[in-house]
């Protein structure tokens, strides 16, 4: 029977403290590697939240916009370009929303925090959430206003005291308004801590502005039409101060934004790579070790006849079984963390198989590097050195 273990394995399990050793230190890559891509992934699809609930084909907004905060900086565009855009062939509807920044004072407390406010023209439908749009009636009323339920608790208990059925008025922009509902959007650590749905006129009572200005246009397509043929008819009819983009394309533009424009990507990306070398410098220890203490016995079976791939075998094989021993507890641990991270925060960490695949693909290139890089020493097993 134990002629029928490899080699490799052997030999790893001679020395069980430090086999332990290393498949820690492999299990902390390996959980390292998981949680930074977890968490850019989970930000990324946080940062876009907002935008895959708006109920639209294509969506208009300043060609300077290049994430949904800048349309609260007064990044708009006319609306008489939403107007224009009904002319093309395959527009069915088109929508203003209007977003800005205001101040919202805690009911409970002297203090005011800064809210998203979305405006819209509440007898047509802007978000997919029928939670949403279920309420909307209520705020055609003067100074009324749907509530976040996902808004962070700063703002004061008011989805308690809504649900309680208490009257929930505050403060918005030194504006008296009363809480009409609530729903969950749920914006990000990159968007808004809270957010806030009105009509259009109450946004005109809150903001003393016109409605001429949109932050985002959205335009609906009749049934059939051809939404990539439809946006080059705007792209063509449409002065060059709006920009036409799909949903997904808009969707993408905030992604690439947070990638590519902060230090957001930069910073996941990096912890990756340190995690990917920190298990690899791990391997490589143990590997070395493992070769030199053992460059003896390596030596003698080069004497009796074993060839020097023979022994690279058993070096990768070792590198092999660390790898997976590593990952399986690095892999089981990312995913209670995973929900740890869900349910104290509300960013949407979740396992998906591609990632697992990457990790684990990692995880062999990590240790089959080391390996490969431990293999040197076995040039120096000379059989003449043992007899």
């Amino acid at each position: 029977m134990w002629k029928m273990i490899p080699v490799a394995w052997l030999q790893l399990m001679s020395q069980k403290t430090r086999l332990l050793v290393v498949l820690a230190g492999i299990a902390f890559s390996t959980l390292l590697i998981f949680m930074q891509l977890g968490f850019q992934v989970a930000l990324y699809d946080s940062a876009t939240e907002i935008h895959k609930k708006l109920h639209a084909d294509l969506i208009l907004i300043n060609p300077r916009v290049e994430n949904l905060i800048d349309v609260t900086y007064r990044l708009h565009f006319p609306r008489r370009r939403l107007y224009q855009a009904l002319s093309a062939n395959g527009v069915d509807s088109v929508n203003s929303l209007y977003i800005r920044f205001s101040d919202w004072k805690n009911p409970n407390q002297p203090r005011n925090r800064a809210i998203l406010i979305f405006s819209f023209n509440p007898d047509e439908r802007v978000f997919d959430l029928p939670e949403m749009n279920a309420n909307l009636d209520k705020v055609k009323l003067p100074d009324m206003v749907l509530f976040d339920r996902t808004s962070r608790p700063e703002f004061g208990p008011i989805v308690a005291n809504f649900e309680q059925g208490k009257e929930v008025s505050t403060e918005v922009n030194f504006r008296k308004v009363t809480v009409a509902g609530l729903f969950t959007l749920g914006g990000s650590i990159f968007s808004a801590d809270g957010i806030l749905v009105t009509s259009d006129l109450n946004f005109i009572r809150l903001f003393n502005e016109s409605l001429e200005k949109v932050s985002i246009g959205l335009i609906n397509l009749k049934p059939g039409a051809n939404i990539q043929t439809v946006k080059a008819d705007l792209v063509q009819k449409l002065p060059k101060d709006v920009k036409v983009l799909t949903h997904e394309e808009f969707i993408k533009l905030e992604k690439t934004y947070w990638a590519n424009s902060s230090v957001i990507g930069y910073i996941f990306a990096l912890g990756a790579l340190m995690g990917f070398i920190v298990g690899a410098v791990i391997v490589y220890q143990i590997l070395y070790t493992d070769v030199t203490e053992h460059l003896a016995q390596y030596a003698t079976l080069k004497a009796i006849g074993y060839t020097h791939n023979y022994l690279l075998s058993l070096v990768l094989q070792e590198a092999f079984i660390l790898a997976v021993l590593g990952y399986i507890p690095g892999f089981l641990i990312s995913n209670i963390l995973y929900e740890l991270t869900k349910s104290a925060s509300r960013l949407p960490m979740n396992m998906d198989f591609s990632r697992a695949i990457f990790v684990l693909l990692l995880t062999f290139l990590m240790c089959f590097a080391s390996g490969a890089i431990a293999m040197v020493k076995l040039r120096d097993a000379d059989p003449a050195d043992v007899f």
